[in-house]
């Protein structure tokens, strides 16, 4: 039995399992908690047909919503839907599978992309009409106008040398800053939606809270980037769990991490397990540059210096055959540090799947 298994900790879908997926689940004393539950079909270049990927997405969703109906509390990192299925979801067939439980959600209204505002509320929709609701009955006028640019706390970051590379980097965090203020007009002058009690069923925004079940703490924290600074996919809300002594990391979308602050907070907190989406490699070069692929693989030996006993590395990092020889130094460094290093489909005792379709 591994440490994943002594603490009541399953990795329910990932992607070297074969369709897009970050999914987790742990038994606390209080009942069964499930974190982002969510699964999408490979992208058009993953090599292999369009029917079998839609194959391996169906039973990513048939199992993580196995265990949704059993749980007591669901958290929502952002709405992607990777991360989390709609009511309406054919594939999970029960619509009401979220009710009679704590839904901790991504904050709705503040540090969020336009995207994922309009996914956010369509989910809520789905969730109120089930129950006869609608949800302008839960809209009301915004509750904050004033927003704190993040970037400017990313000291680290900011004060990198990138070498030739720095004229392009401040030209996009101009661009980025722009962005953000646009963005800052949408949540500051449109209707927020408020936190919503169904009786059985509470829906809470979860950014920057605290939560006790029973033997394990979960701390939502407040909104990081998804990816870069200034990353038009948006913010994410990482997970730090604790249950007994065993300190749990769980990144979401971050992309590597990228951002080199984001790694030395995780590495100062000294987790015992961190659920790590590596970089998208299959981005490489086009959307990804080698700038912030050299970025994320430096901050991935940033977490490893703090030691972790086991770093699950997956999601994005498993869509394309080249992805190990991308991030090459990083499995050097687990194991001169003793860092067990594995994808969820290794842990299991499996080869990722890209890689055996690729002959690796």
């Amino acid at each position: 039995m591994g440490i994943l298994e002594e603490n009541g900790v399953t990795l329910l879908w990932f992607d070297s399992m074969g369709a897009k997926s970050s999914s987790i689940a742990i038994e606390t004393s209080r009942g069964l908690i499930v974190v982002d539950p969510g699964a999408a079909a490979m992208q058009p270049s993953y090599p292999l047909p369009s029917i079998v990927k839609r194959e391996f997405r169906r039973k990513a969703l048939k199992k993580i919503a196995s265990f949704v109906e059993k749980a007591v509390a669901v958290f929502i990192t952002h709405y992607h839907y990777d991360h989390h299925f709609l009511p309406s979801e054919p594939e999970v067939g029960d619509p009401s599978i979220y009710y009679g439980k704590l839904l901790v959600l991504k904050n709705p209204n503040k540090y969020i992309n336009e995207s994922q505002w309009c996914r956010s509320r369509k989910f809520l929709e789905q969730l109120l009409e089930l129950r006869g609701k609608k949800l302008s009955e839960y809209l009301v006028d915004p509750v904050e106008t004033e927003f704190y640019d993040p970037v400017e706390f990313l000291e680290k970051a900011l004060t990198r040398d990138y070498g030739d590379y720095m004229g392009r980097r401040m030209e996009l965090l101009e661009k980025g800053r722009r962005w953000f203020r646009k963005l800052v007009g949408l949540w500051s002058s449109s209707e927020w939606v408020r936190e919503i009690d169904l009786g059985d069923t509470r829906i809470e925004w979860g950014d920057g809270r605290r939560y006790e079940f029973g033997d394990t703490i979960v701390e939502v924290l407040d909104p990081w980037f998804h990816g870069i600074e200034y990353d038009r996919t948006g913010w994410v809300t990482p997970l730090y769990i604790r249950r007994g002594n065993l300190r749990i990391f769980y990144t979401s979308d971050l992309m590597g991490p990228v951002i080199e602050d984001y790694a030395e907070y995780i590495a100062r907190l000294k987790p015992d397990i961190v659920v790590l989406d590596g970089p998208p490699t299959y981005l490489f070069p086009y959307m990804f540059n080698r700038i912030n692929l050299r970025r994320a693989v430096e901050n991935a030996l940033t977490i490893i210096s703090c030691r972790p006993e086991l770093i699950i590395y997956d999601h994005h990092l498993l869509r394309e055959g080249r992805w190990r020889e991308h991030v090459r130094e990083v499995f050097i460094e687990a194991s001169r540090n003793d860092v067990e290093l594995l994808t969820a489909a290794e842990y299991y005792g499996e080869k990722p799947l890209i890689d055996m379709i690729v002959g690796n």
